[in-house]
C-alpha cells in the first residue's frame, strides 16, 4: 500500500528501515537458497522423500505431497492437508530444509499448536481488514470524521496482529524441522548448520513483513493525530 505525502509527510521516513530490511531479507533468502540448492545432501534423499519420512515419523497420516506452482512457493495447506514443495525431486540441502519446515507446519496443525490456531482464526478478519483499512482511514481524513479514522486504524491493527502471530509460528516450524531432521538422521550433522542458515534466511522475510506492518501502523496513528 502507498500513501500520498500531503497526508503523511515526514512520517513516511519511518518506513525506510523496514524497506531496507525487506530488501535485505529478499536478497538473503534468494541468495542463500540458490547457494544451498547447489549443495547435494550426503544422504542423496529427495525433498519429497524426506518430507514423507518426517510425516511418517510424526505419525501424520493423510497428508499429501504435491508440486508447488512456483519456486520458493513451498507451503502447507491445513484445510486440505496438502504439503506443496517447489522442488520435490531435488536432493539439495535447501530443498530438504524447506520441505522439513513445511512438515513442521503440518505437525503444528496436528498438535493444535496454539499460535497457529490463533493465526488461522485471524486470517479472514486480517484479510478483510487489510483491504478496508486504508479506504476507511483516507475517507475519514477527507471527511474529518474520527470514527472512520479509528475504524481504519483498528482494521489495520488486525493485519499487524496477523504478521506478529506469524513470527512464532514460523520460528517454531523451523525448530521442529531441525529437530526432526536430526532425529531421523536424514541429513548429516555437518549439514544441519546449512539447513539452519536456509531457514533463518526465510524467517527474515517474515520479520521484515512484521516490521513494515508495525511501522505503517505507527504512521497511520501519527497521521490520524495530526488531522
Amino acid at each position: 500500500m502507498t500513501w500520498s505525502l500531503p497526508f503523511f509527510g515526514p512520517s513516511l521516513l519511518i518506513l525506510l528501515p523496514a524497506l531496507a530490511l525487506a530488501a535485505y531479507a529478499q536478497w538473503r533468502v534468494r541468495s542463500t537458497y540458490a547457494r544451498y540448492a547447489r549443495v547435494e545432501s550426503g544422504r542423496r534423499i529427495t525433498a519429497a522423500d524426506a518430507a514423507a519420512r518426517l510425516l511418517e515419523g510424526a505419525s501424520l497420516d493423510g497428508v499429501a505431497i504435491q508440486q508447488a506452482s512456483r519456486t520458493l512457493g513451498d507451503h502447507y495447506d491445513p484445510r486440505l492437508k496438502v504439503l506443496r514443495l517447489s522442488a520435490p525431486d531435488s536432493t539439495s540441502i535447501a530443498a530438504i530444509g524447506v520441505a522439513a519446515h513445511e512438515v513442521g507446519h503440518a505437525i503444528q496443525h496436528a498438535r493444535a499448536y496454539v499460535p497457529l490456531s490463533v493465526r488461522t482464526a485471524v486470517v479472514p478478519v486480517a484479510s478483510f481488514g487489510s483491504q478496508l483499512a486504508l479506504p476507511l482511514f483516507l475517507v475519514g481524513l477527507f471527511a474529518q470524521y474520527q470514527p472512520l479514522i479509528t475504524a481504519g486504524i483498528v482494521a489495520f491493527s488486525v493485519a499487524v496482529l496477523f504478521t506478529l502471530l506469524t513470527l512464532p509460528v514460523e520460528f517454531d516450524a523451523s525448530r521442529r524441522a531441525v529437530g526432526a531432521l536430526r532425529e531421523a538422521a536424514l541429513v548429516g550433522e555437518e549439514e544441519i548448520g546449512a539447513v539452519k542458515e536456509v531457514l533463518f534466511a526465510a524467517a527474515l522475510t517474515y520479520v521484515a513483513a512484521a516490521a513494515m506492518a508495525a511501522l505503517q501502523l505507527v504512521m497511520l496513528l501519527s497521521a490520524g493525530r495530526r488531522r
